[in-house]
């Protein structure tokens, strides 16, 4: 048996917050060792938001090219090539990982690459990627085990069906791509590849693409993807998947009953996520999980093992990098004394469609569920004289203010720069302004961020709760 080693912080898993926390106390003088599966850095710069991304900007980029002739600029033979598309991807996380080494090389955290399993309270055995057994055990131990991505048990699925890990290694252009789930991932993805030339189909159990947000925004993704001519197939039931990659049939039951066989050469199952908690030992560890089999935590990240500590995804932290870098400062504050916690945290989001979605504090949904009073408005981007001179006009604004105060409940734009018009409202949401801030605001012309003044001041009085459409 290897003798054990003994470290002060061991963190399992090199994504966001481990890394961040790591960085830190190994910084601070703190002895930390941080055992990495596979992905350095974690799963955001290797495989999920910063290489979709990358792949997104490549597919946002052949659209304006094919478009170049209302701009004035004449394009003609215009095609994507997949293999140059790969590497440009390919030399950003090579990139990425070389920083992320140069980090750990900084700060002094101990990276160590293999396979860690609990054999006790606190203490692990790795086995070491390069061969070999290592035994650590942590005066405080930091999980960040991450998620990857589920598949539901529908037969034929595991077989033929790529994941975005895979999706996003293709060097070809799939001739006929069938997306399953309507979520962020389905809906980035399957717009992006038929801005690169696939024929796309999306499969969504649910009455319409992304499950929990208001029906006009879904309304409006759905539409921007009739446009584009990829086929949403909403309220249908993935049955079974036949044949095998490059001549697949995904048998499906619609809404009205009826099956139906899409032709594919490939299927993406961008069905949801599920945390890697199973198979290392938590039990021995005195971790437990909680129904849905993540990590059970409490407000401070805190798991039922003393001195253990849960971050990011595998502790049902919304699946976001950011809500993990936040996972890391509670942890953090907390350590030296603090009283952070992660209730009523404010957490935005972004989908990376073209044009994108943007969304921070309530929705309508959200607002009628909670019984909460909203004064809503609504303002059509092509009202802000930016998209004038963009020609980016397509879509809406949207703001919740309290019925009875001035305080902004939530935000959500549909359009472009959302996610950076997004972070204004945010901000005046953590600082507590009134929505009357924005609308007297002065603020540049001609940005998106202008159109604020317009929308805030489509407010209704206090007391009555009021709707404009977009």
């Amino acid at each position: 048996m290897s003798q054990t080693e003994r470290v002060e912080v061991l963190v399992l898993g090199s994504g966001t917050g481990g890394k961040l926390l790591a960085w830190e106390m190994a910084a601070a003088g703190h002895r930390t060792a941080v055992v990495e599966r596979r992905w350095i850095g974690g799963s955001c710069p290797n495989i999920n938001c910063l290489p979709s991304k990358n792949e997104v900007k490549s597919a946002e980029v052949a659209d304006v090219v094919k478009r170049a002739g209302a701009f004035g600029t004449a394009a003609t033979g215009v095609r994507t090539d997949m293999v140059k598309v790969l590497a440009r991807k390919r030399k950003m996380v090579d990139e990425l990982v070389a920083a992320h080494l140069e980090r750990y090389r900084a700060s002094g955290a101990e990276l160590i690459l293999g396979e860690a399993r609990f054999v006790g309270a606190k203490t692990v055995e790795v086995t070491l990627k390069d061969g070999g057994t290592r035994q650590l055990s942590g005066d405080r131990v930091f999980l960040n085990l991450g998620t990857r991505p589920f598949l539901p048990p529908i037969p034929g699925l595991a077989e033929a069906a790529l994941t975005n890990i895979e999706l996003l290694e293709l060097d070809r252009v799939p001739e006929r791509l069938v997306v399953i789930g309507g979520g962020y991932a389905g809906l980035e993805l399957a717009q992006a590849y038929r801005r690169f030339g696939s024929r796309v189909t999306v499969v969504e159990r649910g009455p319409h693409v992304l499950a929990g947000e208001d029906p006009d925004v879904a309304d409006a993704l759905e539409r921007l993807f009739a446009d584009e001519e990829i086929e949403v197939l909403s309220s249908t039931q993935p049955l079974r998947v036949d044949g095998r990659r490059g001549a697949l049939s995904v048998v499906v039951r619609t809404g009205r009953g009826d099956e139906r066989a899409l032709a594919a050469s490939d299927v993406l199952a961008a069905t949801g996520r599920a945390p890697n908690t199973t198979g290392i030992g938590l039990d021995v560890a005195g971790v437990e999980l909680d129904a849905r089999g993540y990590i059970a935590v409490n407000e401070r990240l805190e798991t039922s093992a003393p001195n253990v500590w849960a971050i990011g995804e595998c502790a049902g932290s919304p699946q976001f990098t950011h809500v993990s870098a936040d996972d890391f400062r509670v942890i953090r504050d907390n350590l030296d004394g603090g009283d952070r916690n992660t209730r009523k945290r404010l957490v935005p989001f972004c989908v990376f469609t073209d044009p994108p979605l943007a969304r921070v504090g309530l929705n309508e949904v959200e607002a009628r569920r909670h019984g909460v009073s909203v004064r809503v408005a609504t303002l059509p981007v092509e009202e802000v004289l930016r998209t004038r001179t963009t020609g980016q006009t397509r879509g809406f604004m949207k703001a919740l203010v309290d019925a009875r105060r001035d305080d902004i409940l939530g935000f959500t734009m549909f359009g472009a720069d959302a996610g950076e018009v997004m972070a204004v409202v945010q901000t005046a949401m953590i600082g507590g302004l009134p929505f009357t801030s924005l609308r007297e605001a002065i603020l540049t012309h001609p940005t998106m961020a202008e159109g604020l003044g317009e929308l805030f001041g489509r407010v209704g009085q206090r007391g009555h709760e009021a709707k404009a459409g977009p």
